[in-house]
Formats: structure tokens, sequence, C-alpha cells
């Protein structure tokens, strides 16, 4: 099919009007929080004036007008709304910057304002400014893990609120990211054989992200790891392995659990009903990845959350280091834990009240290793001799005559 000359050039303009009017639509979105009240107060006025200027992308014209509002009329019943609107034009704005600012006049808002609504409109949005900004498992974590810490400090502070639920899966997403690394650094670990470093790392993922979507997998390693490390770790490495089975029944790694229990000779634990629920019910709802979004997603930036839990309630704790099991503890940490004893090698330090002792004596380190040969004839105890004063006295001079 042939276009002629005037046929290609009236396509050329409907298509840039087109574009012109999609732009103009895009360009003017409605304000999430405006003020409904019909008045004609000069406060009013202003606001809505900054209003419609945020609506039409002019950010910095809105702010101004919004600190005139502010500074001019100080008991006005829009303050809060104005300071809020602030806070939303630098989150329009974009940018590093802007998120930056827009970060900083949130708080600002919730600090002053925390019994509005608003509050955790405004917590959602802090949470939303680093969870945008979340890069991939293998990159800098910094905005998950203060994306994790905002939207956790959302549903503590504002459980009741419409934006709790939706805070709640994207700290399941955050959660999924976060233990997408973990991961992958103790499966190095476990791959190059520093099994110790391995258990540390698998350890603590289990325990912290248990709606990990390989928490199955890292089980498996970690119940390998242990079984690798000795047989005073055999112990660990059968709970592993029955966590698989009775935590993750629909798991392709059920079966080789089993017989790895089986060879230990230790008891094969039944499947939770709660668990076969559960799994169900993410296998079902599970979101599959499209033709075109597979092959876009190695140029994104932003992680991968489709195998991210859609049910279960995420960890509402923050991390917490973790001591590797191969380090000897001490008599009274292991008295503490019910763990079995073992060196000790403690350090303490104190505050030292007379300094006499250590202005006096000689330094230990300057002092020359004593013989063993010379210190096995000698006795244990010894006392000093006692010291007498030789010096002379001296007489007094004559005196010339």
């Amino acid at each position: 099919m042939r276009f002629s000359k005037s046929q290609f050039h009236r396509f050329v303009v409907l298509a840039a009007v087109l574009s012109l009017l999609s732009a103009s639509c895009a360009r003017r979105r409605k304000y999430e929080n405006p003020i409904t009240k019909d008045t004609l107060q000069p406060d009013k006025v202003l606001f809505d004036k900054a209003i419609a200027d945020i609506e039409r992308s002019r950010f910095e014209v809105a702010r101004l007008t919004l600190n005139t509002l502010m500074n001019t009329y100080d008991t006005s019943e829009y303050l809060a709304k104005a300071k809020l609107a602030i806070a939303d034009s630098w989150y329009r704005e974009g940018g590093s910057h802007g998120l930056g600012q827009a970060e900083a006049e949130y708080k600002d808002f919730i600090l002053f304002y925390p019994n509005m609504e608003e509050s955790a409109e405004a917590q959602q949005k802090v949470c939303d400014i680093h969870y945008k900004q979340m890069e991939k498992a293998d990159r800098d974590p910094k905005h998950a893990l203060r994306a994790e810490d905002e939207c956790r400090l959302l549903l503590t502070q504002f459980p009741n609120s419409k934006f709790a639920p939706a805070a709640q899966q994207k700290l399941r997403n955050i959660q999924e990211v976060l233990a997408l690394r973990e991961f992958g650094v103790g499966n190095l670990y476990h791959h190059k054989g520093s099994f110790p470093a391995a258990a540390n790392r698998l350890q603590f993922l289990t325990d912290q992200y248990p709606l990990f979507s390989s928490s199955d997998e890292a089980l498996m390693k970690l119940g390998d790891s242990y079984g690798k490390m000795g047989e005073r770790f055999l112990d660990r490495s059968a709970i592993a392995y029955t966590r698989v089975v009775k935590d993750y029944p629909l798991s392709p790694f059920v079966d080789e659990a089993k017989s790895k229990l089986q060879q230990m000779e230790r008891p094969i634990p039944e499947a939770d009903p709660a668990a076969v629920a559960r799994m169900k019910y993410e296998l079902e709802n599970r979101t599959k990845a499209g033709f075109v979004s597979k092959g876009l997603t190695i140029f994104s930036h932003s992680p991968d959350t489709r195998m991210a839990a859609k049910t279960g309630t995420p960890a509402m704790l923050g991390l917490q280091p973790s001591t590797p099991v191969s380090v000897p503890t001490t008599a009274t940490a292991a008295a503490a834990t019910g763990a079995a004893p073992g060196a000790t090698a403690d350090v303490t330090i104190q505050t030292v009240g007379d300094s006499t002792a250590l202005d006096q004596n000689p330094d230990a380190r300057a002092q020359k290793p004593a013989d063993p040969a010379a210190a096995a004839t000698t006795p244990e105890t010894t006392t000093p001799p006692p010291t007498t004063n030789t010096k002379k006295k001296q007489e007094p001079k004559k005196k010339k005559k």
C-alpha cells in the first residue's frame, strides 16, 4: 500500500497533534490532596494558585506561593496542607535533589502533624522514595535497606492506615531482594568450600527471611555446609533438612532432604498443612514474566520482584549481626545460650584508679622472656631481699676561717 505525498504530510501532522495532546494531558496531573472548601479567603486563593502550578509542573513558582501563604497567614487553617504541598512539589519534581528535599519535608510534616491522616501518606511516600531507587540484589543495597526501614516504620506507626497493606507487600518485595543478596554470598562461600562462612550466611538468611522464594534451596545448602563441618554440627544439619520437609512441603528438594535424614538415621517429620496451603497459594498467584519484560530486565536497574511472596508476615526486625557457630564460645556465653563451652580467650578492659604501678614498674614488653629451664629450677614464690640504703651520710663542711 502506497501513500501519496499529501497523505503522508497529513499523517505526520496528525501524529504531531496527537503527541502534543498526549503530552499536555500527561503534563497536568491532578493533585491528590486538594481543599474542596469553596471560599475566597486570601490564603485559600494562594493555596489554589499553588496547586494549579503544581499540576502544571511549575514547582518553583508553587513553592514561592506556598511560602508566601505560610509567612503571611501564620494562623491560617491551611498551614498543614501548604507544608504537605511543598513536600509533594519536590516529590513530583523528582531527581536525586528533589527526592532528598521531599523526604526532609515529609519527615518535618510527620513531626509537626503526627495525628493527621496525611501523615501516613507522607510516610508512605518516604518509603516510595527509596523503593523506586532500589537496585538489583548484586548492587549497592543502600536504598533497599532504607526502604525496608521506612516501610517497617509505616506499619509500626500507622498500622490501621489504608496504606498499610501496600506497604506490607512492598516490604515483602524489599526483603526478597535483600535475601537474594545474602543467598548469593552464601552460595559463593558454599561453592568455594568455605563451609563455616556459608553456614553463617545461610543460617541468618533462613532465620531472618523465611518468606524468601529460594529458602528451600538455602536450607539444603545450609544442611550440606553443617554436614561438612564435622560431627558436632550434624544436629544443625538435621534441623535444616527437617525444615525443608516440614515448612516447604511442595519444594523439589523434599525427596533429597528425606534421603539425607534417612542416611543420618533421623526422624522424618510430617508436612505442615498451613505450609502446604501457603505454598499452593504462592504458586497459583505468582506473577509470570512476559517475553518483552524478560528481555528488558537485563537493561533495567530495578530488581525483579515477581518471585516475592504474596502472603505471610514479613520480618519486622532489622538486621541482626550473628556470630558463626564455628567460633568458640566462653563458659559464660555457653551457660546463657545452652551451647557447649569452648575456648576462653577474652580480653577485658577496666579503668585503673591508681596509676603508680603503670608509672613506676618497667614495661613488660621491654623485658626479655625468661629461660624455661631456669624458671623450672627456681621456687614458685620468692621474697625479694630487703633494700638497704648504702649511701653514706655527707659530713658537714667545715667553715673556713
